[in-house]
């Protein structure tokens, strides 16, 4: 399956649904395909300008190396080296905490979800639901 922007429009909707349901700060929300490339991009009222930025990192990392952004938090704390190198080679745009999540289907990476606005914990969780809500499946990694 390749994502689509019908799919892409919908993940942002209920993300950010959920970031009203859990009383969360402004949400900004990214919707990246296999590639990395944005397919959907909303920042809420009241957030702040480098909000698309953080939420386009967060979820570019993820795809880019395969693995949710909470493994790549975790791989800047064990290997802090490492992650330096990565975020070279993708020219600074990593933003390796919690709440980018991959996108599966039948196993296989179709996208990623990038959010940020609120603590990384709740980031994360508004964008599994907004993945889970279009019966994908969410890989926090």
């Amino acid at each position: 399956m390749t994502l689509s922007l019908d799919t892409a429009r919908q993940i942002v909707a209920a993300a950010r649904a959920k970031g009203r349901e859990m009383g969360l700060k402004p949400l900004t929300v990214a919707v990246l395909d296999a590639a990395g490339d944005l397919l959907a991009l909303e920042r809420e009222d009241g957030a702040s300008p480098l909000r698309p930025r953080i939420a386009i990192g967060k979820a570019f990392g993820a795809v880019q190396l395969g693995m949710g952004s909470r493994a790549l938090d975790k791989r800047a704390q064990e290997q802090p080296h490492f992650i330096q190198a990565m975020n070279a080679l993708c020219e600074g745009s990593l933003v390796p905490v919690p709440g980018g999540v991959l996108i599966r289907e039948g196993g296989r990476v179709v996208g990623a979800v990038g959010v940020t606005g609120d603590t990384s914990d709740n980031d994360e969780a508004a964008a599994a639901a907004g993945i889970e809500a279009v019966s994908l499946q969410a890989d926090r990694g």
